[in-house]
């Protein structure tokens, strides 16, 4: 699936870049095509036997992509994915009770989408933790990379998960 959606990327990029002189490719269409293409279960590569399962799917007419994680069948955080104009907006809400919001980075490589803080609500303190970046890497068509960094009292904690397909 993911090598589909690395193909389904280039193609489009194909299209956006033989566009019209002066015409800009949509690449947060392209993007949030390309981050469709995860829709399903995963689970931890490295630990099949872990209670967290990550599910994308669809939602409000396609138009939603939701990413909802649970813990031993129950939730604990959920983040949507979205257009706003010509941005790609993800929106999470945190276990820790405040909602960052990151906008998809200008790409550099079609299989990799990068989000960077945008702005955050209900967040109750500068040592409260809250996501500042978010990283989809589609390159392996087996693996799905997640990595992410939140941030508490201006120190960085970096994170990555290694994902494979449950269903």
């Amino acid at each position: 699936m993911i090598k589909t959606a690395f193909s389904m990327a280039i193609v489009a990029f194909a299209l956006a870049t033989t566009a019209p002189a002066g015409a800009q490719p949509d690449t947060s269409a392209m993007a949030f095509e390309t981050m469709k293409e995860t829709i399903g279960i995963w689970r931890p590569a490295d630990n099949p036997d872990s209670s967290l399962r990550i599910r994308f799917s669809l939602t409000a007419g396609g138009t939603v992509l939701v990413e909802e994680w649970t813990r031993n069948g129950q939730p604990h955080s959920l983040t949507l994915y979205h257009r706003d104009g010509a941005d790609l907006i993800a929106t999470h809400y945190c276990p820790q009770g405040n909602q960052p919001r990151l906008a998809m980075l200008p790409p550099d490589d079609r299989s990799v989408i990068r989000f960077a803080f945008k702005d955050v609500t209900d967040l109750d303190s500068a040592d409260e933790s809250h996501a500042v970046a978010l990283v989809f890497d589609m390159s392996n068509e087996e693996v799905l990379v997640r990595q992410e960094t939140y941030q508490r009292n201006d120190t960085d904690e970096n994170s990555e998960l290694r994902l494979v397909r449950e269903s």
